[in-house]
């Protein structure tokens, strides 16, 4: 039996990483990560710099957050509590660019999306609390910071519940139309629960 089972979402490049705990009566233990496993999709696990962790309220969003430069590739993972995550496709060339998608993770299942540079990110928080984990390739850098409006029309994300809170630079995001990114068809959505 594998430790872990990989799927490939529908952007280009996402990846889905679900891992099989072991249960018995003390609860679980599941591997959350492994090297070998992501090697086996192409991707380069020693390039991950920082490990992070949030912890959000129930109805509170972050994002949706990208990298200026050279991007940044996070590996996302609801620790604890349940989430509504999104990864829109910004790469130019890309044959998804525009598109999102969106997963439910959470504490029980433990299972990790890999989103690469250029892609934005941003998630609801389902539970209170939800803890958050993210392994990015690169140093921080708030000079590469951006940020794009959670309620962007263009973009239609139907978070599941009321937005309750968000930092200030979330509220004041501009829309990918103000940032000079505009879609080339209408964004597709999909979902993976």
């Amino acid at each position: 039996m594998a430790l872990v089972k990989v799927d490939h979402a529908a952007l280009r490049g996402v990846f889905v990483f679900t891992p099989t705990p072991v249960q018995d009566e003390r609860g679980f233990f599941t591997r959350t990560f492994d090297s070998d496993v992501m090697q086996s999709v192409g991707v380069d696990p020693t390039g991950f710099r920082q490990d992070s962790l949030s912890r959000s309220r129930r109805g509170v969003v972050r994002g949706m957050h990208l990298r200026a430069g050279l991007g940044e590739a996070k590996l996302v993972r609801c620790s604890s509590g349940a989430i509504f995550d999104v990864v829109l496709d910004l790469r130019e060339g890309s044959p998804t660019f525009g598109r999102w998608q969106s997963f439910e993770l959470d504490g029980e299942g433990q299972r990790s999306v890999y989103i690469p540079a250029g892609c934005a990110h941003g998630f609801q928080a389902l539970t209170d609390p939800a803890d958050t984990s993210y392994r990015i390739d690169r140093a921080h850098d708030p000079s590469e910071d951006v940020a794009i409006a959670h309620d962007d029309p263009s973009l239609a994300i139907p978070w599941p519940l009321t937005v309750m809170l968000q930092s200030e630079r979330d509220r004041k995001a501009p829309t990918l139309a103000a940032l000079g990114i505009f879609l080339r068809s209408s964004t597709t959505t999909s979902s993976s629960a």
